[in-house]
Formats: structure tokens, sequence, C-alpha cells
């Protein structure tokens, strides 16, 4: 499934009013370990069409970075049913992702 670029705008729709589960990676174009995570993230959304799989630029997007308390990034987190339900902080291994969805 394509990655969704999420805004300020459009984050209620498409987080919030899901009805499959959320992954929402926060990140910035700056951020090395992001860099890193972006790979993981892309063949997370390619493989499991039962999640949708959606990004936000914090420096783009600050209204979101703010509401969410994000202070170090890259930053993960999991909706379900509009609630935000678990979150890592930092690089991770797929399996760590997929583990973050699963749990």
């Amino acid at each position: 499934m394509a990655i969704v670029k999420v805004t300020k705008d459009n984050f209620e729709k498409e987080v919030l009013q899901s009805d499959k589960p959320v992954l929402v990676d926060f990140w910035a174009a700056w951020c090395g370990p992001c860099k890193m995570l972006s790979p993981i993230i892309d063949e997370v959304a390619a493989e499991r069409s039962d999640i949708k799989v959606c990004k936000v630029n914090v420096d783009e997007e600050a209204v979101l970075a703010v509401q969410f308390k994000v202070a170090s990034i890259p930053m993960l987190m999991v909706f379900k049913n509009g609630r935000a339900v678990r979150k890592s902080v930092g690089y991770i291994s797929k399996d760590q992702v997929l583990a973050l969805l699963d749990n």
C-alpha cells in the first residue's frame, strides 16, 4: 500500500478515522536515523495490506509535532480506532517495527 503524506489538514481523515491500524512516521529530511528507517517503513507499507502507513514531516507540520509531543525523531506511533496505542522513538529494526504493529 502506498505511503500517505499527512498534514494537519488531512490527519483526522487519514489517521484518526481510518478503518485500519495506522503506523505514523514522524520524520525530517535532515535526520540521519530517519533516513535509515525510511526504507524499512517503505518495506512494511509494501508488505502489509492490513495497515495504513503515513508520514509526517515535522519541519512542515509543526502543529502535529507539538500535538503529539514529538521531542526526538524518528518517532513511530501506532493508531487504532482513532487512538494512539503505541510509540517508539529512535531508529528500530524491521522486526521491531513489526512487533510495534502486532503487539
